[in-house]
């Protein structure tokens, strides 16, 4: 443990920023998820959760999460899956 009062927050504050990177994650993967298991289903909600999928993987990239390729990747797989 750091006993420097700067060093303190510094690890206050990459806690605070590492639990809220995680969940914005989960958030982006349970959003794909949902639109995947709809898609299969056939549900008749998949154009919605595919406009939340790829909203949350466009908000995961915007907060440097994932990289501009990988989130143009997954949009697209995506995007390929619902035009099927």
């Amino acid at each position: 443990m750091p006993q420097i009062k700067s060093a303190i927050k510094r690890v206050k504050t990459a806690t605070a920023a590492r639990e809220a990177n995680v969940a914005q994650t989960s958030a982006m993967r349970t959003a794909v998820k949902k639109f995947k298991a709809a898609q299969e289903s056939g549900a008749d909600n998949a154009q919605d959760l595919f406009k939340a999928a790829t909203r949350s993987i466009d908000m995961a990239e915007t907060k440097g999460l994932i990289t501009k390729n990988k989130a143009g990747r997954d949009k697209s797989r995506l995007s390929a899956l619902i035009n099927k």
